[in-house]
């Protein structure tokens, strides 16, 4: 598994592992406490009955009913755990029914199932099912580790079509948000993505005002990367939903997911320029449009935006608002996040113990900061503290959580130019640390994608539902 060279390659060592380990006969075993096995089981049952019998209108009743995304937890991380390739065959074989019930479904006849009722039955059942998003987190340099969980998702076909970014993630999810399926293998190759921005340091342009980072250089690289698009262009072009998650630069206002739906003429790459002005690094951006005719116009010209993981890194309240996502697969490369997280179950004392200490430290901090939040009557002090409250408050994890190894050499390259040979390695610890993952991906995304891709067939301006 250490040297496998694809997914391919590891899936078959891990399997290999769990046969030699005892841990296929698991998979085997539907018993469990870790979920409610029972019943999965007599739901793949009824189902596997009803769809022998034909019975259309108890398959629908039951679907819409009872059809959830985490039916008896069955997508308990503990599943996980312990095979390391899939869970209980139990859950697959209930996820199989469900999506070949599905399928059937879709392709029956008008004569049988007449297509308005059809249509009313899937956009309703994916409505209350719900759908996933891949967010990807700020993070500098470090988060050109995105690109590897992209490509390893999407190598498998398990690409969500909503993508959602701030600061160094915006610009990965800009650059896979303005190109289409035949281009996105391009942007894995070798010196395709070239983001440089660190190379000025100086403490002269500090002084100035003009931040730590070259602001130019930057703007230059993302320009290189992310074509010129609206974001309503991008979704045409592509299919996929991009945001890019923006925040104030002033007080009384407030931060911004940016999207087709609220945002349709503003620049995807402009957008991410913001998303990446790390206060002290780089001076705030101002976002740009296209106005009717074609032209390029401020947008909002008084306002100007900041880095997007100060406010909202992982937005996972606007996602489900503007998109009905109630699953997050985040991957989170920010500095300050890393050494929190942990793909460990506390499952005995000491784990329990270190899992404890960094939850009160951070309950500390967060009671700290708001306290001084309150007694300060100086506005500039005032916005620096609410900027640290936010960072301090956010949840940075999702349902399933995506990181890199703790490697020191990697936090060292946070503020530095990447060289071909860097990015490289950063797209492949990306698709390593995913492997282990995707088959959880594949099935708690498995019956969404199904709803996504029978929902375009009936209807093709069903590929984004409108925002609530």
């Amino acid at each position: 598994m250490e040297n496998a060279a694809s997914y391919a390659e590891w899936r078959g060592a891990a399997e290999a592992h769990d046969q030699l380990s005892g841990a296929l006969d698991w998979r085997d075993e539907a018993e469990t406490p870790d979920y409610d096995w029972r019943l999965l089981k007599n739901r793949t049952d009824l189902l596997r009955r009803l769809r022998r019998k034909g019975d259309i209108s108890r398959l629908l009743f039951y679907l819409h009913e009872e059809l959830h995304g985490n039916l008896g937890n069955m997508a308990n991380p503990a599943l996980y755990g312990r095979a390391k390739f899939g869970t209980k065959r139990l859950i697959t074989n209930y996820l199989n029914e469900v999506i070949e019930t599905l399928e059937e479904l879709y392709g029956l006849d008008e004569t049988l199932l007449p297509r308005e009722r059809k249509l009313r039955f899937f956009r309703q059942a994916a409505h209350s099912f719900g759908r996933s998003a891949l967010v990807l987190s700020g993070g500098a340099t470090l988060g050109l580790f995105h690109l590897g969980v992209i490509k390893a998702l999407w190598s498998e076909d398990l690409l969500p079509t909503v993508l959602s970014g701030s600061s160094a993630g915006s610009i990965v999810a800009s650059i896979v948000a303005t190109h289409d399926d035949r281009d996105l293998p391009g942007i894995f190759a070798p010196g395709y993505v070239n983001i440089e921005a660190w190379r000025d340091f100086g403490l002269d342009s500090f002084f100035e005002g003009r931040g730590l980072g070259n602001i130019d250089k930057l703007q230059a690289a993302i320009n290189r990367n992310v074509t010129k698009l609206t974001f309503e262009e991008a979704f045409e072009r592509t299919g996929r939903v991009v945001n890019v998650s923006v925040s104030p630069a002033v007080s009384n206002q407030f931060p911004r997911l940016l999207n087709f739906h609220n945002a349709p003429n503003v620049f995807v790459r402009r957008a991410a320029l913001a998303s990446c002005a790390l206060p002290g690094l780089f001076p705030p951006v101002a976002l740009q449009a296209k106005n009717f005719d074609g032209r390029t116009v401020a947008y909002m010209p008084k306002s100007t935006w900041q880095d997007g993981s100060l406010k909202m890194d992982v937005p996972k309240m606007h996602l489900a608002r503007m998109h009905k996502v109630n699953h997050f697969i985040v991957s989170q490369t920010n500095p300050h996040v890393l050494p929190f997280l942990s793909d460990r179950h506390p499952d005995n004392s000491l784990l329990f113990i270190l899992e404890l200490i960094k939850s009160t430290a951070r309950i500390n901090v967060e009671h700290i900061l708001d306290r001084l939040r309150q007694h300060t009557d100086s506005p500039a002090l005032s916005l620096a503290l609410d900027k640290a409250h936010a960072v301090a408050t956010q949840t940075y994890s999702g349902d399933i959580t995506i990181f890199p190894a703790r490697q020191t050499g990697n936090m060292l390259q946070t503020f530095a130019d990447p060289t071909p040979e860097q990015v490289a390695r950063f797209v492949s610890d990306g698709e390593r640390a995913t492997w282990p993952i995707i088959e959880r991906i594949r099935n708690t995304t498995h019956i969404s994608r199904v709803f996504e891709r029978c929902l375009r067939g009936l209807d093709p301006a069903e590929r984004a539902p409108a925002p609530e």
